[in-house]
């Protein structure tokens, strides 16, 4: 049996009502769900201490190196709008109890609950196999998106700078990127994205969940504020890169009444558009989330999961292709024509930006482009 660093795994209930988890504090997972690659499943025991203390205790973060040898990923999937991108980080310490990415933590042998949010792969190496790629005479540019999986500018950038030394890549080659987070840090970054605007090489998302403070602290809580999102939208606009408000996701009973006044506030912000994700619960992120309800919503848990299944065919999660996203039946399509409406209301409407991939060069000097001197 394998110590996890960071904390316990669990084992989580399978049947509908599930018991009050504590979690720790500042994290959004509530258990240490036992990953399901595991041979050995664990459950935690509550000695009582917990509950004297009065409050959980902290988890500390565990940074590890990745030393995959590859930087981009590539995917084929028919309903994502982007075909590579790059993750600077797996894991994220925002700790989105909802996070899509949670059950890739359990490839490597950790928990999509906590440990998924406190074990931290970074990836050093990252700009220069970046570099190595590009100057490999057969690679043809084309758009990346940085932080597809995991957040590029979480908490843990703000010392590591891996995100930026990429960007610093992706400027020097002039090779177009878009990029999303949640995080105000990469307001930090303006100084190399807006020259790149500018030809351009960049556009924006910000993915904005809910207006309510309370609320985005319990379901992201390290990630900026709400009103702190709108700044960076604003702060992006200004700089000239094209922003798109993300309302991912959506989870009914809880944000879904939110969405004319956050695009509202996000269109007085300067987004161009908006685009939303319905509530996805694969694998592991079901019990998860449902724990989180059960000690954070417990008044609403039920109507939460019964909205859900209407909109997944009576499951908690249907993977289908196209409809993933979206949902099906009767709330799923209100939800999507509200939102058109608000689009269409708040001039979030404007074309999607389109990338400029002919500017793509490789500097005098670099592997591939040896210098006319040498």
């Amino acid at each position: 049996m394998t110590e996890r660093p960071g904390g316990y795994a669990l084992n989580a209930p399978q049947e509908a009502s599930l018991p009050h988890r504590p979690g720790a504090r500042g994290r959004g997972a509530r258990s240490n769900i036992t990953g399901r690659y595991e041979g050995v499943t664990h459950e935690a025991f509550d000695d009582g201490w917990t509950e004297a203390d009065g409050e959980p205790p902290k988890l500390a973060t565990t940074v590890l190196k990745d030393a995959s040898r590859t930087i981009i990923s590539t995917n084929q999937s028919p309903d994502i709008s982007f075909d590579q991108s790059i993750n600077p980080y797996r894991g994220c310490e925002h700790g989105c109890v909802y996070c899509y990415a949670r059950p890739s933590h359990a490839y490597w042998g950790y928990s999509p609950g906590l440990d998924f949010e406190s074990v931290i792969f970074a990836k050093p190496d990252g700009p220069a196999l970046l570099e190595a790629t590009f100057n490999k005479t057969v690679y043809q540019p084309k758009p990346i998106l940085i932080g597809a999986n995991t957040d590029a500018w979480q908490p843990l950038e703000r010392e590591r700078q891996h995100t930026r030394d990429i960007l610093k890549v992706c400027a020097r080659y002039r090779h177009p990127i878009s990029v999303i987070t949640k995080s105000a840090l990469i307001r930090r970054d303006l100084d190399i994205l807006a020259p790149m605007a500018a030809d351009g090489l960049v556009k924006a998302a910000i993915s904005v969940t809910t207006l309510d403070r309370r609320l985005a602290r319990d379901l992201e809580p390290r990630a900026a504020a709400p009103h702190r999102r709108l700044e960076t939208i604003r702060a992006l606009k200004q700089a000239g890169i094209p922003v798109t408000v993300m309302m991912a996701p959506i989870i009914p009973a809880l944000t879904d009444h939110e969405i004319e006044a956050l695009l509202e506030a996000a269109a007085q912000a300067g987004a161009d558009n908006a685009a939303y994700v319905l509530l996805r619960l694969p694998l592991e992120i079901r019990d998860l989330f449902r724990e989180w309800l059960a000690d954070k919503r417990p008044d609403a848990a039920g109507r939460v999961m019964s909205l859900i299944r209407q909109m997944r065919n009576g499951k908690d999660y249907d993977a289908q292709w196209a409809t993933r996203g979206r949902g099906t039946g009767p709330y799923a399509r209100l939800i999507a024509s509200r939102f058109r409406k608000a689009i269409t209301r708040f001039k979030l409407d404007a074309p999607r930006a389109v990338l400029d991939t002919s500017r793509f060069e490789r500097p005098l000097g670099s592997a591939a482009q040896p210098s006319l001197f040498g």
